[in-house]
């Protein structure tokens, strides 16, 4: 099933404002749709296309990039001879797919683009990890942007839910409520998308199996088993705690201090150790990492705190086929517990990492906040997530609590605002209930979030 996607819309405005002049990058996880909306985009949008699949090409379509770089003439003319397709200047583009497993092709796009005959979109897992690109020179004639699994938003447009979307839009904008029935009627399809998550297969499986959540299973445990080979494949010393961390997410998030204690990870063990382990995760977009923001005020990240960080999965169906793996399925009576909000122990858990999938996917990145108290001996202040609007000149910040339960203490809420009182935008809690609006504080639906 080919969907809509917000990443074709970027396609449109790159081939529109950048006329030849830049490639541009497609980069994400493995299977969130890079190379279907990259080439489906090369279909409508221009008079032919080439795609070379460089995790499928032969030693002698590589060798052309050697060869005949100082020679474009006789460049293309053996790569159309060798596909039998025909390009056409300024009317055609030539998409490099799996870019990363050939940096040699990726080095070339400078040459290319100054040639300026065709256009050139790239797509790549891992792209930017330091052992794929350590021997080449970055172009600079390139555009690129992070894509990610379907959001919330696309995921109603593939289950047909636009009229919905622009109804909880408009609810957003007013801070008004949705009609009672329609609350019903998100909040079905946000606990849809927990349990299915946002890859297009898992999607695709979903709908065309008239939702039957163990076919969007079986395709989420065969991309689970894809992460976990490209994390065997690592160079690098830190492979193994890569593999330790992955494992233990879900273990992770189900506490009710979320971030990681590393000590409990591996015996004697200490942040520092795990620097290279978190960016590599974070980079390979297999998961969304979220540091301590000690002191928030203008530009977040001038005040992280690397030693403290929560590590969410880059998408929450996946989480959830990688939590219960026990049985290599997922039961039915797990799902049913989930959409009948009957399962305590983990939907926190789940809650949380969409949130957190779905902030990123907005282009929000992760800050939580805690503040210890002498006086208890134990944290007084726990912020799930701030985001901020970035402003250099009213810089205001937006703390965000998370409750999977109806019920629930916001003490920790108010103290943060109350502290913070003159840095705040607004403040937020993200729980099942409908919206509403008390004491400065808003309250929302989970699957408001987007819209923050």
């Amino acid at each position: 099933m080919i969907f809509k996607r917000k990443a074709y819309d970027k396609l449109l405005q790159w081939k529109k404002e950048c006329d030849g002049s830049r490639a541009v990058l497609l980069e994400g996880a493995r299977r969130v749709g890079k190379s279907t909306i990259a080439e489906e985009f090369a279909r409508n949008e221009y008079r032919s296309y080439l795609l070379i699949d460089f995790s499928k090409v032969n030693d002698t379509i590589k060798s052309y990039f050697y060869d005949y770089l100082e020679d474009l003439d006789t460049l293309f003319m053996f790569l159309m001879s060798a596909y039998n397709v025909k390009l056409y200047r300024r009317e055609s583009v030539v998409i490099f797919d799996e870019v990363q497993l050939f940096p040699r092709a990726r080095e070339c796009i400078k040459h290319l683009v100054k040639d300026g005959r065709y256009d050139y979109i790239e797509t790549g897992s891992l792209i930017s990890i330091r052992e794929n690109v350590q021997d080449i020179l970055i172009p600079s004639e390139e555009r690129s942007f992070k894509m990610y699994p379907l959001d919330f938003e696309e995921f109603c447009l593939a289950m047909n839910a636009d009229i919905l979307l622009g109804y909880i839009k408009q609810c957003f904008g007013e801070r008004v409520p949705l009609e009672e029935g329609r609350h019903k009627q998100a909040m079905l399809l946000f606990k849809q998308y927990l349990l299915v998550g946002g890859m297009p297969q898992s999607v695709s499986a979903f709908i065309k199996s008239d939702k039957d959540f163990s076919n969007a299973d079986t395709e989420k445990r065969d991309i689970l088993k894809l992460y976990r080979e490209d994390i065997m494949k690592i160079k690098s010393p830190y492979k193994s705690k890569v593999l330790s961390i992955f494992d233990q997410i879900p273990g992770l998030l189900s506490r009710h201090e979320k971030r990681v204690v590393f000590k409990n990870v591996e015996k004697g063990s200490y942040s520092e150790q795990y620097e290279d382990t978190f960016f590599w995760l974070e980079d390979s977009m297999i998961c969304n990492v979220c540091f301590n923001c000690q002191d928030p005020n203008v530009g977040l990240s001038m005040n992280e705190d690397r030693t403290y960080v929560k590590c969410y999965m880059g998408d929450t169906g996946l989480l959830l086929s990688h939590a219960f793996d026990e049985n290599g399925l997922i039961e039915e009576q797990l799902y049913s517990q989930i959409l009948n909000d009957k399962l305590s122990v983990n939907e926190g858990m789940l809650y949380e990492n969409a949130i957190a999938q779905m902030l990123v996917a907005s282009g929000h990145k992760l800050y939580f906040y805690t503040h210890y108290s002498e006086e208890k001996h134990r944290n007084d202040i726990e912020i799930d997530f701030i985001t901020s609007n970035n402003s250099k000149l009213k810089f205001k910040i937006f703390p965000i609590e998370v409750k999977s339960s109806k019920r629930y203490a916001t003490a920790s809420l108010e103290r943060f605002v109350e502290k913070y009182k003159d840095r705040i935008g607004e403040a937020f809690i993200i729980h099942p209930k409908n919206l509403s609006v008390k004491d400065k504080i808003t309250s929302i639906p989970p699957y408001m979030t987007f819209c923050l």
